[in-house]
């Protein structure tokens, strides 16, 4: 455990990346200009609960994640939930933080489909009242839905923070299909990739 200075702010950057793209980097720096933080956390799902379980092997899908250091000085890639095996509750992992930075506010980053589904998550009512929600549009034309569902949950007593950027729609599955492709995805990623013959059909 590490003594903190008051104000921490912390922001965890949480996906199954698989891999992780220039939609992910233009969400994560958008955060980053939002929340302003002190500290930035990224971390690989182990078995994501909203999703199929990715085929990339974790070890690679971390490696992959070493595209967003650059981002950041004070930015770690964590592999805690993929050591904690089984389903990824981000529950879990927001407590984890708080241990480990007491006293620090946490900002968890949220995609567009999970902020409007947000209320199906498990303990979504204690994630509200332990952080703040960093949301972005995703596609054009989709923020009166994710304005709505900012002020569902802000009923709820949680706190959602809009960045300004504009949407840039990217799917990991999408470059997955199209592995041949590999333009929307970050250098360092890209040579992971390669190296390992990743999405190949």
């Amino acid at each position: 455990m590490q003594a903190q200075q008051r104000g921490e702010r912390v922001l965890l950057f949480g996906g199954t990346f698989d891999p992780p793209h220039n939609g992910h980097v233009h969400f994560l720096q958008s955060a980053i200009g939002a929340a302003k933080p002190t500290r930035v956390v990224v971390m690989p799902a182990c078995l994501p609960p909203h999703k199929a379980a990715s085929a990339t092997p974790a070890s690679l899908r971390l490696a992959m994640c070493e595209c967003f250091r650059p981002l950041f000085p004070a930015l770690e890639i964590s592999d805690w939930e993929i050591r904690q095996g089984g389903k990824s509750y981000t529950i879990d992992t927001v407590k984890m933080l708080e241990e480990r930075y007491p006293g620090a506010a946490v900002y968890l980053c949220v995609g567009s489909d999970m902020l409007t589904t947000f209320t199906e998550w498990r303990a979504w009512r204690e994630l509200l009242r332990r952080t703040v929600l960093v949301a972005q549009s995703r596609q054009p034309g989709d923020m009166p839905a994710l304005r709505a569902a900012a002020r569902a949950l802000e009923a709820q007593g949680g706190k959602v923070l809009f960045t300004d950027a504009p949407a840039l729609p990217l799917a990991s599955t999408e470059l997955r299909a199209r592995q041949k492709d590999l333009s929307w995805v970050p250098a360092a990623a890209r040579r992971v990739i390669e190296e390992n013959h990743l999405y190949e059909r």
